[in-house]
């Protein structure tokens, strides 16, 4: 049987970074949004808050699936608030906002998101890693359809 690339050291460790990048930022953009529904406020605020919940409980679930595929790779999964903070780099903003300043910063933050995705989905198909590439397929889908959600709300 022939082994395949994915089980290979040092191609897995480039893509276990990867996908730690993409934890990292999963985590953070979930506290932004989080931030963001808590505080929403104007005439907008129960489709924002409403569509905020559904995104930051999303996102933990994710986090979780990002996690473990990064452990079934044989990697550890990066943790704890400030590793995530500074490994995520995505800029935070405080409370309070006008609603489309919030939208307009989780519209960057899921960008950076789809970016770092598009990273690992890549490394993972150049080590033949089809679950790992369908993981970030999956993460870079969702993340594409909410900043086109984002942006709606902003021209309405």
């Amino acid at each position: 049987m022939k082994k395949s690339k994915a089980a290979s050291q040092p191609s897995t460790s480039r893509l276990s970074e990867s996908l730690n990048q993409v934890l990292a930022d999963s985590y953070a953009l979930m506290a932004l949004t989080h931030l963001a529904h808590w505080n929403v406020e104007g005439p907008g605020f129960f489709a924002l808050h409403t569509a905020f919940q559904t995104q930051y409980e999303e996102l933990f679930t994710a986090i979780d699936e990002i996690a473990e595929r990064v452990r079934s790779l044989g990697a550890y999964a990066i943790g704890g608030v400030a590793t995530f903070a500074a490994t995520a780099k995505m800029k935070e903003f405080a409370a309070p906002l006008a609603q489309g300043e919030y939208v307009s910063a989780l519209i960057a933050a899921n960008e950076q998101l789809v970016a770092h995705a598009s990273v690992a989905r890549d490394l993972a198909g150049e080590v033949n890693d089809p679950e790992s590439q369908d993981l970030m397929i999956g993460r870079i889908t969702l993340h594409q359809k909410t900043i086109w959600m984002l942006k709606s709300f902003l021209r309405g």
